[in-house]
């Protein structure tokens, strides 16, 4: 319950901020990079994961669940190389330029981490 908690948790800052950021007219063409946006590019993407792997756990409760490791392997896949990150990339990269270019060098692509050194 733990790990679906925290994926939950981290999933729901990570919109919540963004909606805040959103929210202001001041930060209009600008590139979310505070909060847990420091860290990762997605955070809630990357707290959906989690929240997967988390169910998964549950599930491994009884041995049968084990077998299960194929649904959160799958949406992670799924949300980093296909749907999710990918494709909303390839946006940012279009509509925030050289912002974006220069978050997406010193910003981790999706687990969370401390950015680069000279950012």
């Amino acid at each position: 319950m733990a790990v679906w908690a925290a994926g939950f948790g981290f999933e729901t800052v990570g919109d919540w901020q963004l909606r805040r950021f959103r929210a202001s007219p001041a930060n209009a063409g600008q590139v979310l990079d505070r909060g847990l946006w420091r860290y990762t590019r997605h955070p809630n993407y990357f707290g959906d994961a989690v929240v997967w792997f988390g169910l998964w756990l549950l599930a491994c409760s009884h041995w049968l669940g084990v077998l299960t490791v194929v649904a959160p392997v799958y949406m992670t896949n799924m949300l980093v190389r296909h749907t999710g990150k990918r494709l909303l990339e390839k946006h940012m990269a279009r509509s925030k330029g050289a912002a974006y270019a220069d978050y997406v060098r010193r910003t981790s692509g999706f687990v969370p981490w401390p950015p680069r050194a000279g950012a």
